[in-house]
Parts: C-alpha cells; structure tokens; sequence
C-alpha cells in the first residue's frame, strides 16, 4: 500500500508544539504536569481527535489515542513516545515519535488501510526524570517495574507524590490501574531520533534498533571532618574529595576495560559541602551512570566501581556510602517486528542501519509486557537535550513513512 505522509503538516505540528514551553523558543522546556506541559496535553489531545481517534488517561497522565481495528478481540498493536522535555532542551527528543505516530495513522486512514488489530499511540508520562529524579515513569509503571508503594517513596523537590501531582492536574484514576498485564500489546515500535552521530556519519536515512543498553545509576557518598583550608595540614587532613576523585578516575577505567565498546560510564554529578573555596570539604556526592546491553557486563563495572569507591575511602581515611537507585535489565528489539521495518525500508528504497541504542527510552520497559522494537532517525552532529538538536523534515518523513508500513504490517497480522 502506498502512503503519503504530510511532512508539511507534520512539520508544522512540531514548530507549533515547540512553542508551548517555559523557555523561549528554540528552547524547549516542559517538565511533568507544569502549565507548559498541561497545554501541549491538550493540544495533543485536540489533533487525535480531529484525527478520528479516541483519546484516554489513566491514573498518572499517560494517554492512549486509539485507532479501532476491525476485530477489537485481538491485542492493539501501539506505538508513541514522550513529549515532556528537560530544561533547555529541543524540539525533537520525544515529539517525533508520538506527533510521528499520530502523523503516520493520519496517512494509513488516508491511504484506505482498514487494520485489523486496532492501533494506539501513547503519550507516555514523565520520561524525562526532572521532576522526580527517575526517567520513563509512565511506562515503569504501564511494565509493572514501579509499584504503589515504591511511588510513595518517590516526590518532587515539594515533597509531592506522583499520584499527589496526577491528581493535582486531573488525573484521578488508580496508579495501579495503569499497570498493563502482559501481551496486552501484540507489538510496540518507537520512532525516535537517534540522538548520536552514527547515523549522520554512515549516511544511512534509518536506524533499526536491535537493542536497548540497560542503565544503571549509583549514588556514592564520602564524609570526612571537614576544616579551615589553611589551618589544617596536608599530613593531618581526611579529605572525602580526593577519595572521590579517585572514584571518578576509578568509573572511567572500569568501563575502559569492560572488554567491549558498549559499555559506558560517566560520573555527572558532584554535590560538594559546604562548597567553599576557603574549607576541606565535610562530604562529597557523586551520581554514577553505568549502561551496557548485557547486564552482567554492566554489574561486574558496577562491582569494581564500589569496591574502588570503598578503598579510596580507606586510603583517605573518610566514611564511604553508597546506594544502587536503579538497575534496569537491557532489552533485545523483537525479530519480528525489526523484520516487518526492514521490508518496509526496501520497499521505499530507504537503506537501513543495524545499531544500538545506549540511550533508553520507554521501549525499555515496553518490552517486558511484549514485542518492542525502536526505529531511529538521524540527528545533526549527534546533538541531542539542547536548543540546536535537529533533524531535517525530510528525514523525519522517512523515518514516518517506515513506522506507517511497520504498523500496517503488525496491524494486518492474524
């Protein structure tokens, strides 16, 4: 079947969502249940209904517009993204794949396709962790890998709970009633910018992810007496920086030496008190992201990095904490569904680009309820949670073009 995508309109679409943020354009900036985000809600939630779909919330804001197939029996085939942004981001991280997905059931109804298991695009809460300190909320919980109790434990800097916050912008329906059982999807497939430069440099228009990097996040703290810069001699000092320093060094070696190129470590955050330049420090924090497509790799980095972190502590002669906040299992991309993608970009003539994504998203956690698979698009410079993130409109159109056939061959499947 032949489809035509409106790349115009699709465009148009994205500068105008754009728009609907904290930050003055080309900054994007909406972060969860903000009015900014509230507004593109609605605005999104207008464009599916114009397109015939219809439009639902569970109880922690992630939304479903939904294309009914022929047989309503069968497991929907979905596919979606997010469009909360971090602060200062881009206009494309998120929007392409869920203004892509509505864009791309726009042109199947136009082409004459009449499914026959229904198609869902979902809008998913919270992928970004801005607000409460942890990414892919919406779908964590949609996979079951966040239940009602841990979500208590996890606020705002408020002190706000998730359901406090969901309730607060109208969404008042059970959080546990937003967990999906499994096969309730017969397939997921994400359309995403790519967010690296592997594509870009190899020239190639579309990516078909194989799989997703399992992210992992350590909080490491050390705590010494602290003391006067100058009072306190070199040969009498316990200071929980160097021991941190250490450790930062520590992160970059054991991922150097893991064996393989997938895996990646990066210490991104360092909380220094009381911060003065006149002081030793009492207590040094570092937040440490360790990511690898096999997870036993990814733990064995994990174990040196904390038994590293624990000796230098020794060594400086300060106390040592630390505490895994996160450790998500890698996700492999459905054969099937990479298959349906890959006879779609023949039949376009569109060539296509085996990879990984180090970068997760929410088809990380839509794979443990079923079939998942993600399609990428290039991004400009491998630029990506910035003002100048972009990809051109006509690769966005391709990478449209080839979620369309991917979901008019899983929508057509017995």
């Amino acid at each position: 079947m032949k489809v035509s995508v409106d790349g115009d309109r699709l465009s148009t679409e994205i500068g105008t969502l754009a728009h609907i943020s904290s930050d003055p354009y080309p900054a994007v900036t909406r972060v969860l249940f903000s009015g900014p985000d509230m507004a593109a809600r609605a605005w999104f939630t207008e464009r599916c209904q114009d397109a015939g779909l219809s439009v639902r919330a569970d109880g922690i804001g992630n939304l479903f517009a939904r294309w009914e197939g022929s047989d309503p029996h069968l497991p929907a085939v979905a596919t979606g993204s997010h469009t909360d942004a971090i602060p200062l981001a881009g206009q494309f991280d998120g929007v392409v794949g869920v203004l892509g997905g509505l864009e791309a059931i726009r042109s199947l109804k136009a082409a004459g396709h009449r499914p026959r298991r229904s198609i869902e695009l979902v809008m998913f809460t919270a992928e970004e962790p801005t607000r409460f300190g942890i990414g892919c909320i919406g779908s964590r919980i949609m996979a079951s890998s966040l239940n009602v109790d841990q979500l208590d434990l996890i606020r705002d800097a408020q002190g706000m709970t998730l359901a406090e916050a969901a309730s607060a912008a109208g969404y008042t329906g059970e959080t546990a009633s937003a967990q999906l059982p499994n096969n309730h999807y017969a397939a997921f497939v994400e359309l995403h910018i790519e967010q690296g430069p592997r594509l870009e440099a190899s020239g190639r228009p579309i990516g078909l992810v194989t799989a997703i990097a399992a992210p992992s996040t350590l909080h490491v703290t050390f705590k010494g007496p602290g003391g006067h810069a100058g009072a306190v001699l070199m040969s009498e000092r316990h200071d929980p920086m160097l021991a941190a320093a250490e450790t930062m060094l520590a992160v970059d070696r054991a991922a150097r030496s893991s064996g393989s190129p997938d895996t990646v470590a990066t210490c991104g955050f360092v909380e220094v008190s009381p911060g003065a330049v006149n002081s030793i420090p009492r207590e040094v924090g570092l937040l440490i992201d360790v990511r690898d497509i096999d997870g036993a790799r990814r733990d064995g980095v994990l174990a040196q990095i904390r038994s590293a972190a624990r000796d230098a502590a020794e060594r400086h002669g300060v106390q040592f904490d630390d505490e895994l906040l996160n450790a998500d299992p890698p996700a492999q991309c459905d054969k099937e569904i990479l298959a349906a993608s890959t006879a779609v970009c023949a039949m376009l003539g569109l060539e296509s680009e085996r990879m990984i994504s180090r970068a997760y998203h929410d088809s990380l956690f839509m794979a443990r309820v079923c079939p998942t698979a993600m399609i990428f698009i290039p991004s400009r410079g491998g630029v990506s949670h910035r003002p100048d993130e972009y990809s051109s409109p006509e690769q966005i159109r391709q990478g449209v073009e080839v979620l369309a056939g991917t979901l008019q061959r899983l929508s057509e499947s017995a």
